[in-house]
């Protein structure tokens, strides 16, 4: 069997079941028939296959135990959140109470025990539940690291420090597989990235974020970073293409309103309108590539963010002289002809599927 992350052993588990019963449901409206030979060697096929991957991954091999784990995912999620939050305060307040020898001891040695911690749930437990709250922890832990040894030896801020969470969150979100901590490591270098590019364009790097155009260094980056190979990791592709495309639409959507924030040496006028065609060609070419590469994530962020460059368009033609009725009328009009042309999308795309399997 080649290598599998948990998220590939449960899709696997999942066919099986719908397999299963697409099996039954052919049986009784006798449009196929197993010999009891045949029957006996699927299920022994399915069931020793189901016990190697809930041996090897923890997967829910069933409708009950797949509403368990989603009760485990929130509850471990709020668990990390709030754990991290109760370290974060219970820092600030009993903090000033101790020396500055003792302060440094607690900053190091905090990390350091939950990263082992972490390592060593890691081997222990195949769920990985606690290991990705131990990982969120040690992160936190980190974080509060750094900052706080900066406020005791005044050290000047600096957007190296993103750098450095970003580098320590990469690392312990592929160490666990942990999307959250991938997030957050996703977060912390795009912060940094675009510092960096406000810097080299002669801002303070605090007010990177006065110009949006900042942060498209970061979305190419991150799109790039979803085509290399994360097999074993569970949904990580997912994150780098839908972070890249809100990092990049983002800035593309502010800077179609507010051009005077931009670098662009133009009028504000067609900086604006320039940004508006922009949105409008990149959401729909990102469409286009999620249909084309069956990636649903891009195709469903395209869309949001393609119906959010119409309806603003909309807004900023109309919704001055225009009768309110006759606006929200045009709007209906306009989500009925996108409904029209989706389901024409979707019926050649099924057409085309349909002529593969053939």
């Amino acid at each position: 069997m080649k290598a599998l992350s948990k998220a590939d052993a449960q899709r696997r588990a999942d066919r099986i079941s719908e397999f299963q019963s697409e099996l039954r449901a052919l049986e009784d409206e006798e449009v196929l028939s197993l010999h009891q030979e045949q029957r006996s060697a699927v299920a022994t096929y399915h069931d020793n296959l189901l016990t190697q991957l809930a041996a090897t991954f923890d997967i829910d091999a069933n409708s009950h135990e797949r509403q368990l784990s989603l009760g485990m995912k929130i509850a471990s999620f709020l668990g990390a959140l709030a754990l991290g939050a109760s370290i974060f305060f219970l820092f600030y307040q009993f903090w000033g109470r101790f020396p500055t020898t003792l302060q440094v001891l607690i900053l190091i040695a905090a990390p350091m025990l939950s990263l082992a911690v972490t390592m060593l749930l890691a081997q222990k437990e195949r769920s990985g539940y606690y290991t990705k709250l131990s990982a969120m922890v040690t992160f936190v832990c980190f974080v509060l690291n750094l900052s706080m040894l900066g406020q005791i030896f005044n050290i000047t801020p600096s957007p190296n420090a993103f750098f450095v969470w970003a580098l320590f969150s990469f690392l312990l979100a592929y160490a666990s597989d942990t999307r959250l901590l991938l997030a957050a490591a996703i977060v912390s270098s795009t912060f940094f990235l675009s510092a960096q590019a406000g810097t080299w364009s002669g801002l303070y790097w605090f007010g990177f974020g006065e110009r949006p155009e900042n942060f498209f260094p970061a979305a190419l980056l991150l799109f790039l970073a979803s085509f290399a190979a994360h097999n074993g990791f569970s949904g990580f592709r997912v994150i780098y293409r839908v972070f890249a495309m809100l990092i990049f639409f983002l800035p593309v959507l502010i800077l179609s309103h507010w051009g005077a924030i931009s670098y662009l040496p133009l009028d504000q006028t067609i900086i604006e309108g320039s940004y508006q065609v922009a949105g409008f060609l990149f959401s729909a070419a990102a469409i286009w590539l999620g249909i084309k590469k069956e990636w649903p994530d891009l195709v469903n962020t395209g869309n949001v963010f393609f119906t959010l460059f119409l309806y603003t368009k909309f807004f900023d033609w109309w919704w001055e002289w225009m009768p309110k009725y006759l606006f929200f009328l045009i709007i209906a009009l306009a989500s009925i002809a996108m409904l029209f042309v989706f389901k024409r999308l979707r019926r050649t795309s099924t057409l085309v599927t349909q002529e593969a399997h053939r």
